[in-house]
Formats: C-alpha cells, sequence, structure tokens
C-alpha cells in the first residue's frame, strides 16, 4: 500500500491517527516539533518516540513526497527551489535574507490561470491546485536552508497561481505557518496576494484572522486592466475594490495594492493620476513594482526616472507608495518570473545539496 502525505493531515487528524493505534494524544505535538522546531530528516530519528510508533509513522507516511530538482541562488542571497511532486508537477518557491527577515514566497497552484499577460507563471495556464500538504512543504524545505537558529521571519503568499482560487487549501497550511509548534510566523507576518476575486477576497476577510491582503491592480481603469489581466474581462476593478473595502472594515488590516510598472505601457504620469484618484479616501498602500524581464514577452522595465515620477505623483496625491526591492531577478526568481517548467538550460546552474 502507497504510502500518504505526512502533511496533508492537520493536527487533529494525526490525534486521532494515534488514538487508533492507543498512542497519547500528545505525542502529536512531540512529531510537529521534530518535524519544524529541529528539521528531523524522518520519522526515525524522533527518538522520544517508541519504536513501534516510529516504524508505524515510516510504514503509514511519507514525510516530503517533493523532490529538489533545481536549487539556485543570487548574490544578495535570494534562493530558489523548484520542487518536483509525483506526478511531475514542478513549481518553485524563494527564500529572501532582508536584515533580520527570512521571507518564504510560496505558490499555491501548479501554473496560473489569471492572464497577466507580463507574468511567467501563467505562460503556460494552470494545471493543478496545489494540495494543503505541497504548500507546506515549501515552507519546510525552505526552512532547511537556514543555519541552526535561524528561522523563517515571513511569508508572502506570491508565487505561482492565484491564491485565492486555493484558498481552501491555503489556509490550513498557513495555520500551520503560525502554529507555535509549526513555524511560529504571526498572522501579521503573513501576507496574501491575489489578482482579485471578490467573493474569496469576502471569505478570507470572514476568516477571522489578520493576514495581510496585497491586491495586484497594475491599473486603475478597466480598458487598460482588461489588456493586461484576463481575468479582470469577468470582474471590473469596482467589484474588487468593494471587496476590499469590506476586508479592511473587517479585519482593520490596511490593504496594498500592487502595480508592476511596464515601460511606456501603464508607468506614466496620467496613469499614476488615474490611480490616485481611484484611491482616494482609501486606508490603503501602494506596492509599485518595476518590471522583472521575462524571456519572451515584449515588456520593458521602466526608466528609473519614469519609477520616481509615478511614485512623486502618488505622494502628491494623498497615496502612500513604496518601490519594491529587486531580489533574485538574476536567477528568475523575482515578481513575476517564477515558472511552471523550469527552462532546462538553467537545470544544471547549481548543485544540489541533498
Amino acid at each position: 500500500m502507497s504510502r500518504r502525505p505526512f502533511f496533508n493531515l492537520s493536527r487533529e487528524d494525526l490525534i486521532d491517527w494515534l488514538r487508533q493505534r492507543g498512542a497519547p494524544g500528545y505525542r502529536a505535538d512531540q512529531v510537529r516539533r521534530w518535524v519544524f522546531g529541529k528539521r528531523a530528516a524522518g520519522f526515525a530519528a524522533m527518538t522520544d518516540l517508541p519504536a513501534s510508533l516510529r516504524d508505524e509513522l515510516s510504514q503509514e507516511f511519507d514525510l516530503l513526497t517533493s523532490q529538489v530538482v533545481l536549487r539556485r541562488q543570487a548574490a544578495d542571497q535570494t534562493r530558489k527551489l523548484v520542487l518536483e511532486f509525483p506526478d511531475a508537477s514542478r513549481i518553485e518557491c524563494v527564500l529572501m535574507f532582508e536584515r533580520q527577515r527570512r521571507t518564504v514566497c510560496l505558490s499555491t497552484q501548479v501554473g496560473c490561470g489569471m492572464g497577466c499577460v507580463f507574468c511567467a507563471s501563467g505562460l503556460e495556464g494552470v494545471r493543478r491546485n496545489l494540495t494543503t500538504g505541497e504548500i507546506i512543504e515549501q515552507m519546510v524545505h525552505l526552512d532547511r536552508m537556514l543555519e541552526p537558529g535561524d528561522r523563517i521571519s515571513h511569508v508572502v503568499v506570491m508565487g505561482m497561481g492565484e491564491p485565492l482560487a486555493n484558498l481552501d487549501a491555503l489556509l490550513p497550511a498557513l495555520e500551520v505557518a503560525g502554529h507555535k509548534d509549526g513555524l511560529a510566523v504571526g498572522d501579521r507576518r503573513i501576507t496574501i496576494s491575489t489578482v482579485g476575486l471578490p467573493e474569496r477576497i469576502r471569505q478570507l476577510a470572514d476568516a477571522g484572522r489578520q493576514y495581510h491582503l496585497a491586491v495586484s491592480l497594475h491599473a486603475a481603469d478597466d480598458a487598460l486592466r482588461d489588456s493586461l489581466v484576463t481575468a479582470n474581462r469577468n470582474v471590473g476593478i469596482r467589484a474588487i475594490l468593494e471587496a476590499a473595502d469590506y476586508f479592511f472594515r473587517r479585519t482593520g488590516r490596511q490593504v496594498t495594492f500592487e502595480y508592476v510598472l511596464l515601460g511606456e505601457v501603464n508607468d506614466q504620469a496620467e496613469h499614476a493620476r488615474g490611480l490616485a484618484r481611484l484611491l482616494a479616501g482609501r486606508h490603503a498602500h501602494v506596492n509599485l513594482i518595476p518590471y522583472n524581464p521575462v524571456s519572451g514577452l515584449p515588456y520593458a522595465t521602466p526608466a528609473p526616472e519614469a519609477v520616481r515620477r509615478f511614485r512623486d505623483v502618488l505622494k502628491q496625491a494623498g497615496v502612500a507608495p513604496t518601490i519594491r526591492k529587486r531580489k533574485g531577478s538574476r536567477i528568475d526568481a523575482a515578481c513575476g518570473q517564477l515558472r511552471r517548467s523550469p527552462r532546462a538550460d538553467a537545470v544544471h546552474a547549481l548543485e544540489q545539496r541533498q
């Protein structure tokens, strides 16, 4: 009989499994502390568990179902992993360093179906959703790249896929990220990015968590956004903003609006003025993201002066902007560069560490 993915079990599921075998429920927390706190390579290493229980766990579950098939590191220490699952699906995830921060960027789908024309993740469409366990495995792999005593401090769900299209699998994974016997990352250090699915934004708002919401806007009017984000044609900016307002009222958490600046496409002063008018009166923040080039796509990174001009127009209109730092762009690990099928010429780029 094939083994089951361990990380698809919730804490309660594991307690039930243990009790069915006559083991006390507290063993579940022992197992989780071994996995997350001590980074155990397998159940056999969990020496404060009875040997018979370790054997049963090993026979019943695979601790990790994914394999690291590519590992790359940039000069700024940003690290990217390509993971392959048993069905041959591949996804990418990223570890970023910034002073005391250790931020992981997670994927939620194999590919993406939202149709952002400038993003590598959607070039081949979406193949499937990731399971809760597959989302957790990304965090586990990335956490094990850190030095002993160093821990993940922040989680951003900004990798491949539309997170809110897979919210039912994502929320349990984030609970593990936040649990004291998991990775102990607080809600306020977890950011979920979305292209804008109004019903799902409301569902997230009603979940009773303090996660941060980032809405990928990229335009201030539907005509331009329709040409950049295919999914907008069925939604529209008004509905997205109404859902974002609902999120703010329910959670008290300021919403960030992400805006990828494409040279000579949406980076002009008139676009900035339109965005300022759109967000006027809202308790919102704008994160400006100069475009990271993707091979085969016709878009260009805006000139530095265009980025500064866009930022200044927003500031003068009373909208708070920041410009996102570029991290990992030389290893295709920056915003918009993650791919469902990594290019073959990159596979030999770095040696794997097992």
